[in-house]
């Protein structure tokens, strides 16, 4: 190895604390802000907004309800919700990001919660491992990558179900059509079952409604999952489940 490579080696390893300094920040500022629930939708969203105006009334409903709210920290739908849970004297916790497109970290998140991150990986962490639900207003490629993501977590059993709720009809029910018709139907890439992993409704109060039975059944009923049970289902610190080793299984090919 050269000089060069050595160098080049020792600046990847030092970066590894960069990243975990990042989890120790947010692990250690997110601590007991449970029971939290993540709101997700579009940057671009303006103040006047009806979207808007229902995200001001999703965070107040839910500080209501006895939750923290979660969001990407920046303007439009994330200030919205923000703003609601802050004006009701709740936890109003906002998780930005450094972009290379400046984004201005809202004026509504509480002391001490306005973490800032340089990995979108690590900052996905956070919204996950201490969210009770996602709430996902209309958005951009954010927003569907916060929504397909919590589907993959949900159906490969990564995660304690959660319940996901995607507020407006008009917005959601064209992607929803065509996962039904290509992804389901006609290519067979997902179950019937996977279809019932997320609930759409035009009404914030039910949507809140949702998150607060849900969190009743996990903490007051159990609210275990049926389908796994074993070492594999035990939780890890970072919000995911333990799962089942690939190589346990696998065999030699014939």
């Amino acid at each position: 190895m050269s000089l060069e490579d050595d160098l080049k080696l020792s600046k990847e390893t030092w970066r590894l604390f960069r990243i975990l300094s990042e989890f120790v920040e947010g692990f250690e500022s997110m601590s007991g802000i449970e029971p939290a629930v993540s709101v997700f939708g579009s940057a671009r969203t303006p103040p006047d907004d009806p979207n808007y105006l229902h995200a001001v009334e999703c965070g107040k409903l839910l500080v209501k309800a006895g939750f923290s709210v979660i969001t990407g920290g920046g303007p439009g739908i994330m200030e919205a919700a923000n703003k609601g849970a802050y004006e009701a004297d709740g936890k109003s916790i906002g998780l930005n990001i450094s972009l290379p497109m400046e984004q201005s970290a809202n004026p509504y998140q509480s002391d001490g919660l306005s973490l800032d991150f340089r990995y979108f990986f690590v900052r996905k962490v956070m919204f996950v491992k201490y969210a009770s639900g996602f709430i996902i207003f209309p958005g951009g490629f954010g927003t569907m990558d916060e929504f397909f993501e919590s589907m993959t977590l949900i159906q490969t059993l990564k995660i304690r179900p959660f319940p996901v709720v995607c507020v407006g009809h008009h917005f959601w029910d064209g992607l929803i059509d065509w996962m039904k018709e290509i992804m389901l139907e006609q290519y067979q890439n997902i179950s019937p079952k996977d279809m019932d992993l997320f609930h759409v409704t035009d009404d914030v109060a039910e949507a809140v409604q949702i998150m607060s039975k849900c969190q009743e059944m996990q903490t007051g009923l159990g609210g275990d999952d049926p389908e796994i049970t074993g070492p594999a289902a035990e939780p890890t610190a970072e919000g995911t489940r333990v799962g089942i080793d690939p190589h346990k299984s696998r065999r030699p090919p014939a």
